[in-house]
């Protein structure tokens, strides 16, 4: 197991040094001047000459790069025309908000954070259980309803969903107030009564996807040989189910689980903009209006990180649920 952990964090930390490499020579080895993208509208010539100088634009791409990373590492002097001292992580400095890009993600990630991760929570409970127990009543109007669950939230957009959330409860009805985002140590219940109907939208949504796809592979895993071969040794149905069954359909589930919590964690732009909140989707849609370069490349990596995290996520799940993983 801990070979198989090496080998997985090994190929994360590749992954994560190619996507920094890239979106790195996307925005400074591209034929055009990145200062100007870093400092878009409130520079006048003199500043944009010494921000040229104080970030080493004139060394080769390799020492700029170099100097980058070691800014995320141990921090960085940005110079005075950047904010003087950068403190670990530096991602830059931001001229659009004028303050340190870290400071910005601090202050959006919590809530992208507590956005995604209820509601992931939400959607895998009920969309694999619906599924499953869909697909174990196949035929019965259980099984009915759920497909018509799955289809409805399989048509719906996340913005009509969460408009009629908040016409029925919090205009109409008053039982909710208008989402917003409180720090969950100031005020735990404040916090879930701000945040819980972008957490039902993206929910009710993903968890119809994750009901077909439950069901789907379910009642695949039920019509093999290894199933049938435990029923006609008589062990008891929650037995061929549970141990068998579900273990076996669950593996292609954790992986699509792993995609889409890494990809929203990266910034749910529709959620955010429907309920008003800020997080890392409307900072990275905002940025790119406003031209924010530094803003733009640490969304970017952190989007990255995200991903990759979840996928060795992923693979440590593909172990505990199936052994054989970790000879491969």
């Amino acid at each position: 197991m801990a070979r198989f952990l090496v080998r997985r964090l090994l190929s994360a930390a590749l992954t994560l040094f190619a996507v920094s490499v890239l979106s790195f020579l996307m925005f400074f080895a591209l034929p055009r001047d990145p200062v100007t993208g870093m400092c878009p509208k409130n520079c006048n010539p003199e500043r944009l000459e010494r921000v040229r100088v104080e970030l080493g634009l004139r060394d080769p791409l390799v020492t700029q790069y170099a100097g980058y990373m070691k800014g995320i590492v141990t921090g960085r002097d940005l110079g005075s025309a950047q904010g003087g001292r950068c403190d670990a992580p530096c991602l830059g400095w931001s001229y659009v908000s004028n303050e340190a890009v870290s400071d910005s993600i601090a202050r959006v990630l919590p809530v992208t954070l507590s956005i995604v991760i209820p509601a992931a929570i939400l959607w895998l409970l009920l969309g694999v259980g619906l599924g499953m127990v869909s697909a174990l009543r196949r035929g019965t109007w259980l099984d009915r309803a759920a497909i018509g669950f799955s289809l409805t939230g399989a048509s719906l957009q996340l913005y009509f969903v969460g408009a009629v959330l908040l016409i029925v409860f919090v205009y109409n009805l008053r039982l909710l107030p208008v989402p917003g985002y409180t720090p969950f140590l100031d005020d735990p219940p404040k916090w879930a009564a701000g945040l819980v109907l972008a957490w039902l939208a993206l929910a009710f949504l993903f968890s119809a996807i994750y009901a077909r796809l439950s069901r789907a592979q379910m009642l695949e895993t039920l019509s093999e040989d290894f199933v049938r071969t435990a029923r006609a040794k008589g062990l008891a149905k929650r037995a061929v189910y549970g141990r068998h069954a579900l273990r076996a359909a669950i593996t292609p589930i954790v992986t699509i689980a792993g995609l889409d919590v890494g990809g929203a964690l990266g910034g749910t732009v529709i959620t955010e903009t429907t309920f008003g909140l800020n997080g890392m989707g409307r900072l990275a849609v905002d940025a790119v209006r406003s031209g924010d370069l530094p803003t733009i490349m640490a969304t970017v990596l952190i989007a990255a990180v995200f991903v990759v995290l979840a996928n060795v996520l992923v693979d440590l799940l593909y172990a505990a649920i199936d052994p054989r993983v970790r000879l491969g």
